[in-house]
C-alpha cells in the first residue's frame, strides 16, 4: 500500500488540493496529459513477459493489466483487475492498469465481436476469457520456476506475485521469472480456481480509480491537453437534419482570442485560444439555417404515428401455446404503456481532441466504442485506418451516448481546417439538443386470468430498432432483439405466451441506446400490468407473482428477500404505498420495492427503496451495491421528470433547468441486498435503472388507486381532487 504524501497542484479541482492523504490498493496509471506518441502495437512488449493481450510483467515484477473495457463510473476496471489478478495470483497492490488500444481482434467484446463497452456485459462477457488468461500466465510462470528448480510444476504454488516450491520453501518472484516465462507455453485447459479459493473475487475492494478522482489527477477525455492546442465549440442546426445557410462572422472575428470560423454543411465551429473565446465567438455569430423538411415535426405527430403503428401486426419474436385460445378462455384485461424520448445528459459533455497532420490523425476522447471511433475518424480524415490513432480516457458518464462516434467525426472534420491540435467541446445545450435519444416506445398487452393466474399473455412492442442501425447483423427477421429484451424471457410461468415487435422509426429524431436499453420499456410495461392483473384477481401483488415463479427459483428468492427486507405488508399511512417489480435483465435477477408518498398536489416523495439482487458471483459486492444504488436514482429521475419533447423540429429541453435531475434532498434511503450465488456473474450496471420506474409507479398505484400508464409521472392525475 502506498500513501500519497503530498499532492501536486491541480488546476481543475483546486478546492480538493493540498493536505489530503489517501490510501491506494492499486496504481491507476493513466496519462495526466495527452501525449503525441503513436499507439503501441499490442505485440510490442519491450522485453516484458506478455503471455496474452491483457498481462505484462517486467523483470522488476511490475504487473500491467490492459483493460479491454472502458471505465465510465461503473467500476469495471476494478472488477476486471480483480478477475485477472485472481487467476494470475498477482499482488494486486502492485498492479498498474492501462487502457487497451483499438483492436477488435485482441480486445473485442466476446458477445459482440467489437471492442465495445455496453449492455451491462463487461464482466459476464469477459468472465471466462479473463480467468483463462490469468490462469494460463500463472501456469507459464510456474513452469519457468519448476524448470529452474528441476521439480514438477505440481509441486509449486503461487501467491501474491511469487512462485513457491512447497517442499523446499524456495521462492521466486514473477519479476525474476519474467524472462524465462516468455519461452514457456501454457498447457491447454489450465484448471481455474475453485471459487472457495478466491482471494480477491467476492471481496469488497475499494475502487481503484477513486483516489485520482478525488485528488484531481484522473484524466477524462475533456481533460486531454496538448502543446499549442486550440479550443473549439460548435453550433448545429436546431432542426433535425437542417443545414447551414448563411453565416455572418464579422462580430465573431473581433472577439479577443478567436482564431478561425469553420463552416461545415451542417454545423459551424469557432476556434479560439481557450473555451471562453470560442464560446463568446460562437455567441457573436449570426447564422441563418436551412431548416429543411423536418421543421414542422412535433411530439404530437410522433406519438400519433407510433400509436398507429402499434395497432399493426408485428414480427413474432416468441410464441408458446395457443394464444388465440388462451385469450378467449378467461377474464381479459388490456392496457398500453408509453415511454418518451430521453437524453443522456452525461456530466462530461461530448468532446474530442484531434490533431490532423495531413498524412495521419490522432484522437483523444472518452468512448465506449474504440475501434468504431477509429474507423469513422479515418473515413472523415480520408486516411487508412492504420494512420489514425485513438487514445481513450476515463468517461465522465456514458449511458450509451458514447456508443456513437459522431463527436469524433465532427471533431476530425473541424480539425482538418485547423493548424495543430484542437479540442472540440459541445456546450450542454448543444449536447442536449443534438443527442441520440432513448427511443419512444409503446407497448400493448392483453392477458387473461383464470384461478388467480395468467393463462394467456399477448405482448407487442412498437418503437425504434436501434440495432438495425448500430449492428445490422443483429436485426434479423424484423426483430430487434434489444427492443424485446426482458419481454421474450419474462420470468413468469404462462402457458400461452406471444410477443411481437413493430419497427416504428420517428421522423428525423436520431435514436440510440440509453442506460437500461430494451428492458427499460419492457420491464416497465410488464411489471405495471402485473399489478393491474393482481388487483383484478383480488390478490396481493407479491403473492400474485409468487404463484407464477415456482419454476424460476432465482427471481423468486430475490422477490422473497426484497419483501422481507422492505417490510412488505406492514401498515402504511394514507396516500403512502409500496410497489414492487421483478425482472430478469442482463443475466441478473432483481426484485425491488419502492415506498412512496403522494401529497395533495400530486407530488411524489420517495421514502425508501429496497432491492434484492442475484447477479451470480459478485466479483466486487461493493460495486454491485453502488451500481444498483446509482441505477435506481437514474431510473427514478427519469420516471419522475424525464422527457424530451419536439416542437417545430427542435428539442425543447436545453439544460438541467428544464431536464431535471433528482436532487440529493429528494433521494430516498436505499438498501441493496446481494444474494450469495455460485452462478456465473450477470450484468449489474443497468439493472437498477429498469427496476426503478415500475416499482415507483406501482407504489403510486397502491397509494392512489390510479393506474398510470405513461412516463414521466403526470402529477395532475394523482393529485387529490378538491370538493
Amino acid at each position: 500500500m502506498t500513501i500519497a504524501a503530498k499532492l501536486p497542484e491541480v488546476s481543475r479541482r483546486g478546492l480538493l488540493t493540498g493536505g489530503l492523504a489517501s490510501g491506494f490498493l492499486l496504481a491507476f496509471h493513466l496519462p495526466v496529459r495527452a501525449f503525441n506518441e503513436p499507439n503501441q502495437p499490442p505485440d510490442v512488449t519491450d522485453g516484458k513477459f506478455a503471455p496474452n493481450a491483457f498481462i505484462r510483467i517486467d523483470e522488476k515484477g511490475h504487473t500491467t493489466l490492459v483493460m479491454p473495457q472502458v471505465e465510465m463510473g461503473q467500476g469495471v476496471y476494478t472488477s476486471i483487475a480483480m478477475i485477472l489478478a485472481e487467476e494470475l495470483d498477482a499482488d494486486i497492490a502492485q498492479v498498474t492498469l492501462e487502457h487497451a488500444p483499438p483492436d477488435d481482434k485482441l480486445y473485442g467484446n466476446p458477445v459482440f465481436g467489437l471492442q465495445v463497452t455496453g449492455n451491462s456485459n463487461s464482466i459476464r462477457a469477459w468472465w471466462m476469457a479473463l480467468r483463462k488468461a490469468g490462469a494460463g500466465a500463472r501456469a507459464q510462470l510456474v513452469q519457468a520456476a519448476a524448470k529452474q528448480w528441476q521439480v514438477e510444476p505440481a509441486s509449486c504454488s503461487t501467491s501474491k506475485g511469487e512462485v513457491t516450491h512447497k517442499d523446499s520453501g524456495r521462492k521466486l518472484s514473477y519479476g525474476e521469472l519474467a524472462t524465462a516465462a516468455r519461452s514457456e507455453i501454457a498447457p491447454k485447459d489450465v484448471p481455474l480456481k475453485d471459487p472457495k479459493d478466491f482471494v480477491y473475487i467476492g471481496q469488497p475492494l475499494k475502487r481503484f480509480d477513486t483516489p485520482e478522482k478525488v485528488n484531481g489527477k484522473a484524466v477524462y477525455g475533456i481533460d486531454a491537453m496538448l502543446p499549442g492546442m486550440k479550443f473549439a465549440t460548435v453550433a448545429a442546426c436546431p432542426v433535425f437534419g437542417g443545414k447551414v445557410g448563411k453565416v455572418d462572422d464579422i462580430a465573431a472575428r473581433k472577439v479577443p482570442g478567436v482564431h478561425k470560423i469553420v463552416v461545415l454543411d451542417d454545423m459551424v465551429a469557432v476556434v479560439g485560444d481557450h473555451m471562453w473565446a470560442a464560446k463568446k465567438g460562437l455567441d457573436a455569430l449570426k447564422i441563418e439555417w436551412d431548416e429543411g423538411p423536418n421543421a414542422r415535426i412535433s411530439t404530437d405527430d410522433i406519438w400519433r404515428d407510433l400509436r398507429r403503428a402499434s395497432e399493426k401486426d408485428g414480427a413474432v419474436a416468441k410464441s408458446v401455446g395457443d394464444i388465440g385460445k388462451g385469450l378467449a378462455s378467461g377474464d381479459q384485461l388490456e392496457a398500453s404503456y408509453e415511454l418518451p424520448f430521453l437524453a443522456h445528459a452525461t456530466m462530461e459533455p461530448i468532446n474530442a481532441t484531434v490533431h490532423f497532420k495531413g498524412d495521419s490523425c490522432e484522437v483523444w476522447t472518452g468512448t465506449q466504442i474504440m475501434t468504431r471511433c477509429q474507423s469513422e475518424a479515418a473515413k472523415a480524415a480520408g486516411l487508412p485506418v492504420e494512420k489514425v490513432s485513438v487514445y481513450n480516457h476515463l468517461l465522465g458518464g456514458g449511458f450509451g451516448r458514447k456508443l456513437e462516434p459522431d463527436m469524433v467525426v465532427a471533431a476530425v472534420r473541424i480539425a482538418k481546417q485547423v493548424d495543430g491540435p484542437v479540442k472540440v467541446v459541445w456546450t450542454r445545450e448543444e449536447d442536449m439538443q443534438h443527442d441520440v435519444y432513448r427511443p419512444a416506445y409503446r407497448d400493448t398487452i392483453a392477458a387473461t386470468l383464470a384461478d388467480g393466474k395468467i393463462v394467456a399473455w399477448k405482448y407487442k412492442v412498437a418503437g425504434s430498432a436501434v440495432l438495425a442501425r448500430w449492428l445490422p447483423p443483429a436485426f434479423q427477421n424484423g426483430i430487434d432483439i434489444d427492443a424485446v429484451d426482458s419481454a421474450v424471457d419474462m420470468p413468469y410461468d404462462v402457458p400461452n405466451f406471444h410477443v411481437e415487435y413493430v419497427r416504428a422509426e420517428p421522423p428525423a429524431v436520431p435514436t440510440g441506446f440509453w442506460r437500461g436499453v430494451g428492458p427499460n420499456n419492457n420491464v416497465f410495461a410488464i411489471e405495471c400490468f402485473m399489478d393491474e392483473l393482481a388487483r383484478k384477481a383480488g390478490k396481493d401483488p407479491i403473492d400474485f407473482r409468487r404463484t407464477m415463479l415456482a419454476n424460476n427459483p432465482r427471481p423468486l428468492a430475490a422477490l422473497n428477500l426484497a419483501a422481507e427486507k422492505s417490510g412488505w405488508g406492514q401498515p402504511l399511512a394514507p396516500r403512502v404505498g409500496r410497489g414492487v417489480s421483478v425482472q430478469p435483465s442482463f443475466g441478473s435477477f432483481i426484485a425491488t420495492v419502492v415506498e412512496a408518498e403522494v401529497d395533495e398536489q400530486g407530488e411524489v416523495h420517495l421514502r425508501r427503496v429496497t432491492s434484492a439482487v442475484d447477479t451470480g458471483i459478485a466479483v466486487n459486492p461493493d460495486t454491485v451495491k453502488a451500481q444498483i444504488e446509482g441505477g435506481l436514482i437514474f431510473g427514478l429521475t427519469a420516471a419522475l421528470y424525464g422527457e424530451v419533447t419536439i416542437d417545430k423540429g427542435r428539442v425543447q429541453q436545453s439544460n438541467f433547468n428544464d431536464y431535471r435531475m433528482l436532487r440529493i434532498n429528494q433521494a430516498p434511503k436505499i438498501e441493496v441486498h446481494v444474494v450469495k450465488s455460485g452462478e456465473p456473474p450477470g450484468g449489474i450496471g443497468e439493472a437498477g435503472v429498469t427496476a426503478a420506474a415500475p416499482a415507483l409507479r406501482n407504489a403510486i398505484y397502491a397509494a392512489t388507486a390510479v393506474a398510470l400508464r405513461r412516463l414521466p409521472i403526470d402529477r395532475s392525475l394523482i393529485a387529490r381532487k378538491k370538493a
